[in-house]
């Protein structure tokens, strides 16, 4: 049964399903990164922060979408969805060098106008390529994706050591023992 899911849509939905599942990594501890780690860092700058990546993303998005809706062919909108999804990725690696709230705000920035390419040229592509009939169920898949993105790649993790679980009856302790007073 053709359910209407062609490559190019498989493949956007994946890209977008590890994209999301990555950023969903970094979430929940960027906030106690930022407080333990960047001077003048607290939850109120967290906020503020994250207004940016929002603002410069929603202010710079529309004029990149009409620019792609105003060039023929989809060859602009892959090549900032390329750019924009290297650079949006490249980002976490920057917190790595970073020591104070500028730096933070500068990455965020940096992500706020990669995200800004990346969302319109993705969305325009993905449009494009639905197959006739199927595009509620094809935006599902897609909306779905991203749901389980977090839960299932941190499940999936586990499988990574199955090979290390020992049977139930070869079970050998590896508890370390104890020091024995002299």
């Amino acid at each position: 049964m053709n359910l209407g899911i062609n490559r190019v849509i498989k493949t956007l939905i994946v890209s977008d399903f590890v994209l999301q599942a990555g950023w969903g990594l970094i979430g929940p501890i960027f906030a106690i990164f930022i407080t333990r780690n960047i001077h003048g860092g607290n939850l109120v700058m967290v906020g503020f922060i994250a207004a940016t990546y929002w603002i410069v993303k929603s202010i710079v998005q529309p004029f990149i979408a009409y620019f792609f809706d105003l060039k023929k062919g989809e060859k602009d909108d892959f090549k900032f969805l390329i750019i924009g999804m290297y650079v949006a990725n490249l980002v976490p690696l920057g917190y790595l060098f970073a020591s104070q709230l500028w730096h933070i705000f500068l990455l965020e920035l940096i992500r706020g106008l990669a995200m800004a390419c990346v969302v319109p040229s993705w969305s325009g592509i993905f449009t494009r390529h639905i197959s006739k009939g199927w595009e509620a169920f094809s935006w599902s898949i897609e909306s779905t994706s991203i749901g389980f993105a977090f839960g299932l790649i941190s499940s999936s993790v586990l499988l990574l050591i199955r090979r290390d679980i020992f049977p139930k009856d070869h079970f050998i302790s590896r508890v370390p023992p104890s020091e024995k007073p002299f």
